[in-house]
């Protein structure tokens, strides 16, 4: 009996490991106004928001691939450490280690999504759990991380001292832990009994092309639109709670994304992509929202935009995590992960996109050509909803 309550509780220091790597990977972005404030360009500024996708998303392709080798186990202790090292990075200060920072922080979180979620759900189902469970407890740690991480270091930012170093070092020691955490679990990598036609095949599945990829650039650039564009349109109505306000809307972004999980799961469907499509429905409304709050400026519609653009970002995560979870064959899992989570960090490219094109456009009619685009992956997805199903193979 107290080896089986073990086992129903491996996951835990697992989903540990992923929070701290989303710790790391958001614990920067309420901290955008304060570096905006000691004198970096705004321009400056975003392209460090964005610059760990230059870690992130060569990490996505790869240590999925590394983890069917190796294991689940040393991948993720890899990563887990390099979290670690970036806050350190970090809390040196210059543009430079900033820049090294955010790369190593990009690893981090690659590590998480594509190895720690999966080392999760496997061993939630090892537990006696279903694989729908463990998926969703992969994605909610994750968010969880993603927004504490965030509002701890708005918090610290703005109240205690030392702003630029403090918050790092908080993550440096609870990503210490959590390696400790993590010495003495089990490894859950099973040897394919026969050899697939290539561990990236699921991609060229057309559900994958025609479900799945027109949604997942959005799961990031719904999130990037709430807590990086917001806070700026509306900035000069806020005096001096700017770094407040940033961390109040990335906590309530990502705090509406874990909240609605559990209803992601319930929206789920073998038969059709009912969740995926609800999700950029949600995902539509949200950014009509904020071309509104752009036109507007007020930080009360800007935090409403915050909140339903999280709302989307929740369901998009995991209902986008439960189809493909469908679609991979043994051994696949955990590299088709890492492909998904590439394509939704595209999107995080977006704020940094709109800065440039700003000369070109307004942003509340770049926000309305945005809407469109998403109403336009959101007919390509409802087209194929119930096309290529693969519990009809």
């Amino acid at each position: 009996m107290s080896r089986s309550l073990r086992e129903q509780n491996l996951w835990r220091a697992a989903a540990g490991a992923v929070f701290v790597c989303g710790w790391g990977g958001n614990q920067f972005t309420p901290l955008l106004v304060m570096y905006r404030e000691s004198g970096l360009s705004i321009l400056t500024v975003d392209a460090l928001l964005g610059a760990y996708v230059v870690g992130l998303v060569p990490g996505l392709l790869t240590v999925g691939a590394l983890s069917e080798r190796y294991g689940r186990k040393p991948v993720m202790l890899a990563g887990t450490a390099a979290s670690l090292l970036a806050s350190v990075f970090l809390a040196f200060g210059s543009v430079g280690w900033i820049a090294a920072g955010r790369f190593v922080t990009g690893v981090g979180v690659a590590v998480a999504m594509a190895v720690g979620s999966t080392w999760v759900t496997e061993l939630s189902v090892r537990g006696g759990a279903e694989r729908a469970t463990g998926t969703r407890r992969g994605a909610l740690w994750l968010t969880l991380g993603f927004g504490l991480g965030a509002g701890v270091a708005g918090a610290l930012a703005q109240l205690a001292p030392s702003p630029g170093e403090l918050p790092y070092v908080v993550h440096a020691v609870l990503a210490a832990a959590a390696l400790v955490g993590i010495v003495r679990l089990p490894e859950t990598r099973v040897e394919p009994s026969a050899r697939t036609t290539g561990r990236f095949a699921g991609v060229r599945h057309p559900r994958f092309r025609r479900v799945i990829t027109p949604m997942a650039p959005w799961i990031f650039g719904s999130a990037g639109v709430a807590y990086a564009i917001m806070p700026q349109l509306v900035g000069d109505r806020l005096g001096t709670w700017g770094l407040a306000y940033s961390t109040l809307l990335t906590v309530c972004t990502l705090g509406a994304g874990a909240l609605v999980q559990p209803l992601a799961k319930r929206l789920d469907r073998t038969t059709s992509a009912r969740g995926v499509v609800i999700s950029m429905v949600v995902m539509s409304a949200g950014l009509a929202v904020s071309a509104v709050a752009a036109v507007v400026r007020s930080p009360v519609v800007a935090l409403a935009a915050a909140v339903t653009l999280g709302a989307a970002y929740g369901i998009a995560m995991v209902s986008g995590l439960l189809e493909l979870q469908r679609l991979a064959r043994p051994g696949e899992l955990a590299a088709l992960t890492g492909v998904y989570y590439a394509l939704a960090y595209v999107g995080f490219l977006l704020p940094s996109i709109l800065a440039v094109l700003s000369g070109v456009a307004s942003y509340p009619v770049l926000l309305g050509c945005l809407v469109l685009v998403a109403l336009g992956g959101t007919a390509t997805i409802l087209r194929h909803s119930r096309r290529h199903l693969p519990v009809a193979a």
